[in-house]
């Protein structure tokens, strides 16, 4: 009898890797927001909520590159696998951000309490971001062209059967 367990089915390493990507996102906001409070009183709540995306999204794609999708897409350069993850993200970032700006202008409260806009912001935009990190960021193979990337980057409906499983 054999001691080596199944390989997990594609489901269930979406699944986990989902799991690790919203825990990734957790300390994520937690960077968010301590940027925020740290930066609001030298450069003002606006500025600081936008530097402090980045270096949250800096800090994700190292959790998520080196924990969440441990292996995948190590094919290509850190810098420019960063550079992908934060084009690739580009509609959560719009989501996030868009979420915190709409809040901090329609209730003020949030302006004076900016934590809950973040987190509001975190949530809208998590699942669009774990989509574009898994099919474009962290592939388990590289792109063979550049019409091949962008056709993963458009790319909306679900997997069909011949599909390998690391779309």
């Amino acid at each position: 009898m054999s001691n080596a367990s199944p390989s997990p089915s594609a489901a269930t390493t979406k699944l986990i890797r989902l799991i690790k990507f919203g825990m990734v996102g957790s300390l994520g906001f937690l960077w968010d927001s301590g940027t925020v409070y740290a930066l609001r009183p030298l450069i003002g709540l606006t500025a600081a909520t936008l530097v402090a995306y980045f270096v949250a999204a800096t800090l994700n794609w190292v959790f998520n590159r080196i924990w969440t999708f441990k292996g995948a897409g190590h094919h290509e350069h850190p810098v420019l696998q960063w550079l992908r993850f934060l084009s690739a993200n580009s509609l959560g970032f719009f989501l996030n951000r868009g979420t915190v700006y709409l809040l901090f202008y329609v209730f003020p409260f949030c302006m004076q309490h900016p934590i809950i806009a973040l987190a509001a912001g975190a949530g809208a935009g998590m699942l669009a971001n774990f989509s574009m990190s898994q099919k474009i960021v962290f592939r388990e193979k590289p792109p063979a062209s550049a019409l091949e990337l962008a056709e993963m980057s458009v790319e909306i409906s679900p997997p069909t059967p011949h599909q390998t499983s690391d779309t």
